[in-house]
């Protein structure tokens, strides 16, 4: 562990208590958009871990109160004695709590195309929610060196091994891919690259060194396996003749690398373009669970000693519905020892949410397209949040938005 967040602080008159348990908060995704507006604001903000769901406590505003009201947030207004008794529960060591204080808000940046609709993506759709801003950049920014504005960055669906998403099978002929297959060739040619698959592998090195470098990255669906695929197979051309215009190199699987890559190890590709797979990471096609019984269960880790993942998984629930993608979880068998796991199905013998440290960043993967759209397919109508303010499944992104925010300071032990 890199850092230890701690710290209280000074309570004012009033505080208010933004609860996020499953009996006191009307609308959870909502209520991080308001954490995010009073670090906005400057106020003081502490993230109660494993208190009443993962609550909020923030000095106290008529304006924070008029904004809470405004968006549906429910909250409580506490005297100064009354969170001071919080905070000494918390601080107990019989407690698995703990008060992490809140310094800024992150600068989001989000990885996607040109085009592309918020509600393509479960990210986009929950931060747009929630009101928390974001700026969207690609190929262009990336690789000239935006990232280093940015605190978190979140990666669209991407194929970064240039094979198209492996939608060649079922869309080839359709407008759309023809479309998006030259759009991306025009890019790359303009970028200075002779292949797509090149200029994506350029784009991942980019993100890679902006996680050795302190970053945060997050990652769900396609992104998380391609993403580290790409960095394995640095070098070595894997895509076949459909997706580059030349044949794969022959025996590829012996030359991949599995020190480059974040998360993942001793996969195998699936080198057939009729198959819509990267490689035997993914567990969508080995799922045999039904969709009345597909949940997954959030790992519980000591608030006090292990506060990062405990950050990670703050929920008013421990069992989450599943959901599907392209890449829907990921095989524990290709899995590195240092990755740790933070939901898993154990029926089904896969790990849905995962998290790691590279040098001196941080990056998390998140199995599947949309947690509140069992089986999105292409074309789909776009998931409506207002019928979900309380999703579980959304309020895993959500904590990972607030991870920047903590305070950290080195670890004494």
């Amino acid at each position: 562990m890199l850092f230890l967040f701690v710290g209280v602080f000074q309570l004012q008159a009033s505080v208010i208590l933004i609860p996020m348990d499953a009996k006191g908060q009307a609308n959870h995704l909502k209520a991080y958009g308001i954490t995010y507006y009073a670090l906005e604001n400057n106020l003081n903000v502490q993230w109660l871990l494993n208190y009443r769901g993962g609550s909020f406590l923030i000095s106290d505003t008529e304006a924070l109160r008029r904004e809470c009201q405004i968006r549906g947030v429910s909250f409580e207004v506490l005297s100064n004695g009354k969170a001071e008794g919080i905070l000494e529960e918390i601080q107990s060591p019989s407690m698995n709590m703990d008060a992490i204080v809140l310094e800024k808000a992150p600068k989001i940046a989000v990885y996607a195309p040109q085009g592309n609709k918020p509600w393509d993506d479960a990210v986009t759709m929950v931060l747009a929610y929630a009101e928390i801003p974001y700026e969207t950049i690609y190929d262009t920014e990336v690789l000239g060196d935006a990232l280093l504005l940015y605190d978190w960055l979140h990666l669209h669906h991407e194929d970064f091994t240039g094979q198209y998403g492996k939608f060649y099978r079922n869309y080839r002929t359709t407008p759309w891919y023809i479309q998006e297959k030259a759009d991306a060739e025009a890019l790359a040619a303009k970028l200075g690259f002779n292949k797509v698959s090149e200029e994506k592998l350029a784009v991942a090195l980019k993100i890679r060194n902006y996680v050795v470098g302190g970053g945060f990255m997050f990652a769900m669906c396609s992104a998380t396996d391609s993403f580290d695929i790409a960095l394995a197979a640095e070098g070595i051309d894997i895509a076949e003749p459909m997706f580059d215009g030349d044949p794969s190199e022959p025996g590829y699987q012996s030359k991949i690398d599995f020190d480059k890559t974040f998360a993942f190890t001793e996969f195998t590709l699936e080198r057939s373009p009729m198959v819509y797979e990267f490689s035997s990471i993914d567990m969508t096609e080995k799922r045999r669970i039904p969709f009345e019984s597909d949940y997954f269960t959030l790992m519980d880790f000591s608030a006090k000693w292990d506060p990062i993942p405990t950050m990670l998984n703050q929920n008013h629930t421990v069992l989450v519905k599943g959901f599907m993608g392209q890449t829907t979880a990921f095989d524990p068998a290709t899995l590195k020892p240092t990755v740790l796991v933070l939901g898993e199905n154990k029926f089904n013998n896969e790990a849905r949410y995962i998290h790691g440290i590279k040098g001196q960043g941080f990056f998390t993967f998140y199995g599947g397209h949309d947690p509140e759209d069992y089986q999105h397919r292409v074309g789909d109508p776009k998931t409506e949040l207002e019928l979900h303010p309380n999703s579980p499944g959304y309020r895993l992104i959500l904590n990972n938005v607030l991870f920047p925010a903590a305070k950290k300071k080195k670890q004494k032990t």
